[in-house]
């Protein structure tokens, strides 16, 4: 048995409702053999994969109708998988990748709680080559920007897994770091467009630093 508390939520995205398995708390941690160390996950960090976040459920809304025919799309970050549930039931050509030890179980445990297909999940680190993931046309992610280095980290695996033709689109509260992100994208030929994203604030009200950051090189 883990040693950890779950509890089965759900969420309704575009008109559909997504039962998903989430962590109980961000109070949760078990990491008895050392999996999460290993793979760089502090103990501070372990649980914040496991809960949905607020640009977590905005970026969900947005997949539920973003255009995604004849795209090749990843999710970074994917946690526990909620936009990759939207996407795939809309039927979308989607990988989802994070490099939690757990994500890849609670992903496949959602995926089935929802009736769909399994999806194809990667474990990936941003710090070097992830030679078996491949590139893509649409790389999506949610909060990913909230520490001083993620920008480099973040920018250079954009660059090692997206098309020559790509689009890249990051769902941020207002962490702060996005400057230096935007700035990394544009050395790689990216442009940047901004549109607010609304998204619950801290005692659930709607944060006007919501945004959804798109960059695209054709």
């Amino acid at each position: 048995m883990p040693s950890y508390e779950v509890e089965t939520v759900t969420h309704r995205i575009g008109g559909s409702d997504f039962h998903v398995r989430t962590l109980l708390n961000k109070q949760q941690f078990s990491d008895p053999e050392g999996t999460a160390e290993r793979a760089g996950v502090s103990p501070a960090s372990w649980p914040l994969f496991g809960v949905v976040w607020p640009a977590g459920l905005a970026l969900a809304e947005e997949m539920s109708c973003f255009p995604i025919a004849g795209k090749s799309i990843l999710e970074l970050g994917c946690g526990i998988g909620l936009t990759s549930l939207v996407l795939a039931r809309r039927g979308a050509n989607i990988t989802a990748c994070d490099y939690h030890p757990l994500a890849e179980e609670f992903l496949r445990h959602n995926t089935e709680l929802n009736g769909l297909a399994a999806i194809v999940f990667h474990t990936a680190s941003w710090l070097g080559p992830n030679p078996l993931l491949g590139q893509f046309d649409l790389i999506i992610g949610s909060d990913l920007l909230y520490e001083r280095d993620h920008a480099a980290l973040l920018a250079g695996f954009v660059s090692r897994h997206a098309n020559p033709a790509a689009q890249v689109l990051i769902a941020d509260p207002g962490r702060g770091y996005v400057s230096p992100f935007s700035a990394l994208m544009a050395a790689q030929g990216y442009i940047r467009s901004t549109q607010r994203m609304p998204m619950a604030g801290s005692v659930g009200m709607p944060s006007s630093r919501g945004q959804l950051f798109s960059f695209v090189r054709n």
